[in-house]
């Protein structure tokens, strides 16, 4: 058995749309996809005209490079969302999969698979966000065809270590897909799970460029599986998923002078999270500030509900968590500027005098 024989058949079976600018290799005078001859009258508009590559080599290179993988194994999608929903209608049958999930995790792993129609079970994570595999394994049903699994975690921060990702992997082969979201992988120190995709072939796993590389604006996503596995994707994504503005600014992002500033960003952020870390759990009111490997901290309040008011109403937007499982007194705080988090220890200080 393969983990294509855990997708829908109807997909493996599908014809791909076959784009225009799929077959335009090579051509100079392009009269084959309907597009304007002359570019627009905007800002930066030459070759806006034209359909975008829609998987341009520069960027899937340098992405396969910067995430230690093989171009044929890498998809580059609009953000991790569209890589979730592929993976979703690639492998779930309306009316008839699952897909499996440990909340509190980041809700479009549940709202994906609600469109498609298929089924959302839950194993929680533990009291202090930890995921527990035996448990997560044991929830698994023979409908199961995905197993999410966020790392670090959203809401909660926690990371997963690799072995357990590996045991996962290995218990779930002929079972189930395992998806591992690395959407923080940069601010965690672990190793990456793209490496058990050589050793196992259910293992997806799904990186984006919208948080430690500054991009969330241009919407560059990648999906990393095996090749058969990124074919059967190829065959449902749309035909032009990425704009070549998004493009350009990937590719500026991943050169030499970009990755030199990102690095700086990057450790900018570690220290501000550690610096926050200290300074939120000091603070009146404050509960608990859970452990965070990612670029946030979820924080435990008295009253959430005031704290989060008081900060919107001092021009601070949060992001109010207590709608998840075990956070119903906790607020998610991204960890910003040095300028902006003083801005907010600032308010929660003031509140805690008043």
């Amino acid at each position: 058995m393969t983990v294509l024989d855990l997708a829908r058949a109807d997909i493996r079976a599908l014809v791909p749309y076959s784009s225009a600018r799929m077959e335009a290799s090579g051509g100079t005078v392009l009269l084959n996809a309907n597009e304007s001859s002359r570019p627009p009258n905007v800002p930066g508009g030459e070759g806006l005209n034209r359909y975008p590559d829609p998987q341009p080599r520069a960027l899937v290179n340098g992405l396969a490079e910067l995430y230690g993988s093989d171009p044929s194994r890498l998809l580059v999608t609009r953000g991790s969302d569209e890589a979730i929903d592929l993976l979703v209608r690639a492998f779930c049958r309306a009316g008839q999969d699952a897909i499996l999930i440990s909340p509190p995790t980041f809700g479009m792993y549940a709202v994906c698979a609600r469109i498609q129609g298929a089924q959302v079970l839950e194993c929680p994570l533990g009291d202090a966000g930890t995921l527990d595999p035996a448990r997560l394994l044991a929830a698994v049903t023979p409908h199961t065809r995905l197993v999410f699994v966020c790392a670090p975690n959203n809401p909660t921060g926690n990371r997963v270590d690799i072995d357990t990702l590996r045991y996962l992997a290995t218990a779930l082969a002929d079972r189930a897909v395992l998806v591992v979201d690395e959407a923080y992988a940069e601010f965690s120190g672990v190793e990456s799970a793209v490496t058990l995709v050589d050793e196992v072939d259910n293992v997806a796993v799904l990186r984006t460029l919208s948080k430690a590389w500054s991009l969330a604006g241009a919407r560059i996503g990648t999906v990393i599986a095996r090749d058969e596995v990124i074919d059967l994707l190829r065959r449902i994504i749309p035909p032009y998923p990425l704009p070549s503005p998004c493009v350009d600014a990937a590719l500026g992002a991943l050169s030499e002078e970009g990755r030199r500033l990102q690095r700086h960003h990057l450790q900018e952020i570690l220290t501000e999270r550690a610096r926050m870390t200290v300074e939120l759990a000091n603070l009146p009111g404050v509960r608990e500030v859970l452990p965070s490997h990612a670029n946030f901290l979820a924080v435990r309040f008295d009253d959430a509900s005031t704290t989060y008011r008081r900060l919107y109403a001092a021009g601070i937007v949060v992001r109010d968590i207590t709608k998840y499982p075990g956070l119903g007194d906790a607020l998610r705080i991204t960890v910003g500027t040095g300028n902006e988090n003083d801005r907010v220890l600032a308010v929660l200080r003031a509140g805690a005098s008043a």
